[in-house]
Formats: structure tokens, C-alpha cells, sequence
């Protein structure tokens, strides 16, 4: 199966790209940035595809002869449907690394559509939101009764560019919650609780991380929120920002605001990566239990890579399962972000009552 990485210039992409030749792969690197690409593929030895997402017939002739697509070219929000719709129309698996609730809830709509073309079609292959997605669904095994789902995570090493160009987007949205089953818009930094990690209790905050959408889809559980680590003066300050929703979704402040992160932010090295890894909290509840599960991970970028190329490791070495929309554990198993380097349960799951939210 000849595969591609779309693009693969971007910060994580060419982390992709560099691991996957590693591993003595050849994917077809592709993107709009034409010098870019052909500098890469002359530096790692793989062939190059330029072209943009404007237009259906160009992504089409874009994913000629391509057989699965890891698609890694965001914000998301405006990429993903675009090369969605080429992949259904050419028959190319999808694959991609967002971490956007209103992508996932796009993929998933096209269920019936990626069934009828035999394609599979599966956003969140990288940090956002392997480990927390088997977490969860690790969780729900041991405890099928569960009605109530907790993420929280602490993520070290900073933000590449378009992870923060995503966290612009997202400022004037506000969070996000599932209750009762249903998608609930609150506002910025909506609860805050604590969780704790070597006898040290960490301050969170709720956030609209993909779970709150995909979580759900894996587990049926119906009350879903998703915390991140923060310091209470950040907490504060998003706060204050809830007051500016409106001005903050306008065009002209989302450019201001992105033109700002490409200026300033390249993301974490090689040697930071290296030092920071990131922690992840589990907590179900329900059937008059409470069982909380910890796991640890490499760099979140680092494992973006290693998850995203096993999923693919998985396409090209055995037959791909049937067409339609799946989330990582359904499509590689609860367990399966134990099998990535670097990955591990901290200590036993621990079935006494967890820190309750404040």
C-alpha cells in the first residue's frame, strides 16, 4: 500500500516523515508548500506531491494511487473535510492527528458514507487522543456499569505551531462537556479540581479536548469531562477572557492572534522532548464504584509519532477492518497504548474514591 503524510513540512509531519524512514518506510510526502516538500524528499530520499485543499478535483488527483492518507496539515477545522471527501471519493483510508471536537463529530457523521466506499476513517491518531481514548476504554472495561468518565492530563514540553493556532481557535468557543449523553457548550475553564501525582496535587481545569466527543463513541458513557493541568493564575486569566468570546471569534483577531503564534512559537526540540513526558488521570464512576487508572507517556509529540505509525504499521502489514468511522481503541484495541514506547499503567488502578471536582 503506497501511504502519505499530508503535510508533512509541518512541525509534527516532519517528525513523522524522519521516523517512518527510520523504520525504512517510503511514504509520499505531500503538502502545499512545494519548495518545502522538495527539500525534504531530497534530504530523506522519498518522492514529494504538491497540492492544496481548495479544490475537490485537485485533492483527487492528489490521492491518486494513494491507499491511506495520515493527515497531519491543521488547524483541522479547515483541512479536514476537504481530504476527507477526496478519500471517500478515491477510496484512500483517512487518518489524521486533531484533536477537534467538531472534526470528530464530522468524521463520525460520515459513518454511513465511509461503510458504502470501504474506507476507514479514523481522526485522533496521535496524542490527541490515543492515550486517553484507551484509557477510557480500559477504564470501562473493569467497570461496564460506569456512568460518569474524568480525562485529566499534564502535558510537558510546550506547543508546536499548530497546536497553538487550534488553542486561538478555540478561545472563543468556550468548553465543552458531554451530559446525559448530549454535547453541552460552557464557558472557559468551567470547573477546576485537582488531581495528584507523587504526592503532589496538581490544579486542572476542564477543557474541550476530543474525549468529550470520542470517549463517548468508544464507551456509551454518558457524563464526560476532560481536565488539563494549569496554574490558578492561568485559570484566572481564562476566566477573564470568557467576557470577550465574541470579540475573540471575530477574523481579524484570529489572524492578529495566529500571526502572533507563527512569529513566535516553533515547538519543542529534540532535547525537550526528550525531558518532558506527560501524565494522564482515568476516573470512572458508577454502580456505587469509583475506580481511577494512571498512566504515563513520552513527550506528547513523540508519541503523536509512534501511535500515528503504528496505526499505519497496522494498515500495512495486515488487511484493513470494514469501512466506517472508528476511534483509536476501537480500531487498535484498549491495550493497544501500552504497546507504544514509553507507556505505562503507575501504579495498580486504585478503586477508592477520587478527589471530587470543585
Amino acid at each position: 500500500m503506497q501511504w502519505m503524510i499530508y503535510g508533512a513540512n509541518g512541525y509534527t509531519g516532519r517528525l513523522i516523515a524522519a521516523e517512518a524512514v527510520r523504520r525504512g518506510w517510503t511514504p509520499m510526502l505531500a503538502g502545499r508548500n512545494e519548495a518545502a516538500l522538495r527539500e525534504m524528499g531530497e534530504a530523506l530520499g522519498l518522492r514529494w506531491r504538491q497540492f492544496g485543499l481548495e479544490h475537490e478535483s485537485g485533492v483527487r488527483e492528489g490521492l491518486r494511487d494513494i491507499g491511506l492518507v495520515l493527515h497531519c496539515a491543521g488547524p483541522f477545522s479547515a483541512t479536514s473535510a476537504p481530504m476527507l471527501e477526496g478519500c471517500l471519493a478515491t477510496g484512500t483510508h483517512y487518518l489524521d492527528i486533531t484533536g477537534e471536537i467538531d472534526v470528530f463529530a464530522h468524521c463520525h457523521a460520515q459513518h454511513g458514507r465511509a461503510q458504502q466506499a470501504g474506507v476507514v476513517v479514523m481522526p485522533g491518531a496521535g496524542f490527541d487522543v490515543v492515550p486517553s481514548d484507551c484509557l477510557a476504554a480500559q477504564l470501562f472495561r473493569d467497570c461496564p456499569q460506569a456512568t460518569s468518565l474524568v480525562i485529566g492530563f499534564e502535558a510537558g514540553g510546550g506547543f508546536s505551531p499548530g497546536t497553538a493556532k487550534t488553542s486561538v481557535e478555540g478561545l472563543g468557543q468556550g468548553g465543552r462537556v458531554r451530559v446525559g449523553g448530549q454535547m453541552q457548550r460552557v464557558p472557559l475553564a468551567w470547573k477546576t479540581r485537582t488531581f495528584e501525582r507523587d504526592g503532589v496535587r496538581r490544579m486542572a481545569m476542564t477543557i474541550p479536548w476530543g474525549d468529550v466527543y470520542t470517549a463517548w463513541v468508544s464507551t456509551g458513557i454518558p457524563d464526560i469531562e476532560v481536565y488539563t493541568t494549569a496554574p490558578p493564575k492561568a485559570i484566572a486569566r481564562l476566566r477573564r477572557l470568557r467576557m470577550l468570546g465574541p470579540l475573540l471569534r471575530t477574523q481579524w483577531v484570529q489572524r492578529w492572534l495566529k500571526g502572533r503564534v507563527e512569529s513566535s512559537v516553533s515547538g519543542p526540540d529534540e532535547n525537550l522532548r526528550a525531558r518532558t513526558e506527560s501524565y494522564f488521570w482515568g476516573e470512572v464512576r458508577g454502580g456505587g464504584r469509583a475506580q481511577v487508572r494512571r498512566m504515563v507517556t513520552p513527550n506528547g509529540y513523540d508519541l503523536t509519532v509512534s501511535a500515528s505509525l503504528g496505526i499505519v504499521d497496522a494498515f500495512l502489514t495486515q488487511d484493513p477492518p470494514p469501512g466506517g468511522y472508528y476511534t483509536p481503541s476501537q480500531l487498535m484495541g484498549a491495550d493497544y497504548v501500552l504497546e507504544l514506547p514509553g507507556v505505562r499503567i503507575d501504579g495498580p488502578v486504585d478503586d477508592s474514591a477520587a478527589t471530587a471536582a470543585e
